[in-house]
């Protein structure tokens, strides 16, 4: 008995993690169709958990989400319900132009094994930037802000929600680890301006901040679209290491998370209880 705990034990703590550099084109219904092809793609390859890109439906810009957001439920969320049961695995769906009660958001729905939603993070930080020369972009245009944290619960550990922008702000991420999340997951489309510049290098930082796996799912580059991602979907360990890079085109990037690696990091550099709370503290405003 001993060593089949033993073993369920060790089951647990490793897990494969799966994200989906989707091509992403004008027309919704080829999306949802190459999305939900490659995550049974993946689920067959042994992942656990699959991650879509942000604004996977629809192309990105503020000019599309009005004519391509969806309710939640909705058709796009309700195949990621249904492929999440068929596969019986956790999809993380990205993110979708979401209207409710008159607003648009930036949102990820997350699914489980039974295909019951279990969270719905909505982007809480709106991406309005002016880099001059090369980009100016305002999501505040056409979308409202998120209000809550997300994070949902895996027989592996708790896992934390951010959209792209989000990733920006260390003050989530470090709620995010206060809260037990072991693995942070930011859907995020950069593009070729602040790609290069920041997103491994913020993916990073969040990870040995907080002693957890980040993982970022982008779109594939399409050279002709109006906003062209990055690409470069990154899983990183807490150690700060690289797992896994994929390159500017559509694919599946994997990687084995391993949660005793994780601790071994957390016991080998104690941060978290060589916190100065006395001189300084992040805290929530709501729960």
């Amino acid at each position: 008995m001993g060593s089949l705990f033993l073993r369920l034990d060790l089951e647990l703590s490793a897990f494969r993690l799966a994200l989906i550099q989707l091509q992403v084109s004008s027309i919704k219904s080829e999306n949802l169709t190459r999305a939900c092809g490659l995550i049974r793609e993946a689920s067959k390859q042994g992942a656990q958990i699959v991650s879509l890109p942000e604004c996977f439906n629809s192309p990105y810009g503020t000019k599309y989400f009005p004519e391509y957001a969806e309710k939640i439920p909705g058709d796009s969320t309700q195949k990621l319900s249904e492929v999440a049961k068929e596969c019986s695995i956790y999809v993380i769906g990205g993110s979708i132009p979401e209207e409710d009660a008159g607003r648009l958001y930036n949102t990820c729905a997350v699914f489980g094994p039974d295909g019951a939603l279990l969270v719905r993070h909505r982007k809480l930080h709106l991406f309005d930037i002016d880099v001059p020369g090369k980009i100016t972009f305002q999501e505040s245009e056409t979308l409202s802000p998120g209000d809550s944290f997300s994070v949902f619960d895996t027989p592996y550990c708790r896992v934390g929600l951010g959209i792209c922008y989000d990733i920006r702000f260390a003050e989530l991420a470090q709620i995010y680890a206060q809260r037990g999340c072991q693995l942070l997951v930011y859907p995020g489309a950069f593009n070729l301006t602040t790609g290069p510049a920041h997103w491994e290098l913020l993916q990073r930082g969040r990870a040995v901040d907080n002693q957890v796996y980040v993982a970022t799912a982008s779109p594939a580059r399409d050279e002709k679209a109006s906003y062209v991602a990055w690409g470069h979907s990154t899983v990183v360990s807490p150690w700060g290491e690289v797992l896994a890079k994929a390159g500017t085109e559509e694919t599946i990037v994997y990687a084995d998370i391993d949660l005793k690696k994780l601790a071994e990091i957390r016991q080998q550099i104690p941060i978290f209880s060589q916190k100065r709370s006395d001189l300084y503290a992040v805290e929530a405003k709501k729960s």
